[in-house]
């Protein structure tokens, strides 16, 4: 191509890009904008996580701990929450290709992740735990004991992570905890690893054949991820929080589904 028409090309396009940031209205550039515009909040999750987010049948509309503290969090900001539900194992590959403006859905906050997405404060604290069948006689109290043994996790998730890291363990992966729990209980894996909360509600709720086993592991911190680069978005969501921790209205989510405030770390003894 001659030197001329590369130039007259590079002008082109260089002149291209600035019309096209010319032409964004004023604050595009972080995500808060648009939603304030649109009046909504695309917010991603599971939808088969109970007791954070999942559908009630009767109601034939979601609910959970995610999904009140979502409606919750849109509310404070002036905007109506619009739920959209993905498999885990895809919801944050979902977001980062912009296909929702967050993700509340138990999302564990650990560094690999704030490599690439922003989180808020933490809304939820809780354990990893092992669950087991009714008539186990095995017990295992971490996760060393389970070499040679088939353990379910979540496609994806921390646990996943968590598994994988100790060797000898044949770590099988599921794209929502109900169908780790039904293997369980057909005994086609040896145990499976979620969180806490869960494991407490699903005892009260579920009719499997299955029960707690062991807490493992630290104690993990759940936020709302978002992409990077939207520093506003992430304070209204933050701030929306404060204000929700503050006047008590996110300990009354908490306890209406745990019976505890979770959404603050436990005391320590």
């Amino acid at each position: 191509m001659p030197i001329f028409s590369r130039r007259r090309l590079a002008l082109t396009l260089t002149l291209g890009l600035i019309g096209a940031a010319l032409a964004m209205p004023a604050g595009a550039a972080d995500l808060l904008a648009t939603v304030k515009t649109r009046g909504t909040l695309k917010i991603a999750m599971e939808g088969t996580y109970p007791p954070f987010n999942f559908k009630d049948l009767k109601a034939n509309q979601l609910a959970g701990y995610d999904v009140d503290v979502a409606t919750l969090l849109a509310a404070r900001m002036g905007l109506k929450p619009e739920f959209v539900t993905t498999e885990w194992s895809a919801i944050l590959a979902g977001l980062a290709a912009g296909k929702f403006d967050v993700v509340i859905s138990q999302v564990g906050i650990n560094p690999k992740r704030e490599q690439t997405f922003d989180f808020s404060e933490p809304y939820t604290y809780s354990n990893p735990q092992l669950i087991v069948r009714k008539n186990e006689t095995a017990r295992y109290a971490g996760l060393a004991e389970l070499k040679g043994k088939k353990l379910g996790v979540g496609q994806g998730s921390v646990y996943e992570q968590q598994a994988k890291a100790v060797p000898g363990i044949e770590v099988r992966s599921y794209p929502a905890a109900p169908e780790a729990l039904q293997d369980l209980a057909f005994g086609r894996i040896d145990a499976a690893l979620n969180d806490s909360l869960m494991v407490a509600y699903l005892l009260n709720h579920s009719k499997l054949p299955i029960q707690a086993g062991a807490r493992v592991g630290n104690v993990e911190r759940m936020g709302i991820a978002l992409r990077k680069g939207n520093p506003q978005l992430k304070a209204a969501l933050n701030k929306a929080l404060a204000e929700a921790q503050a006047d008590g209205s996110l300990k009354k989510i908490s306890v209406k589904w745990f019976g505890s405030d979770v959404s603050r770390p436990a005391a320590q003894p």
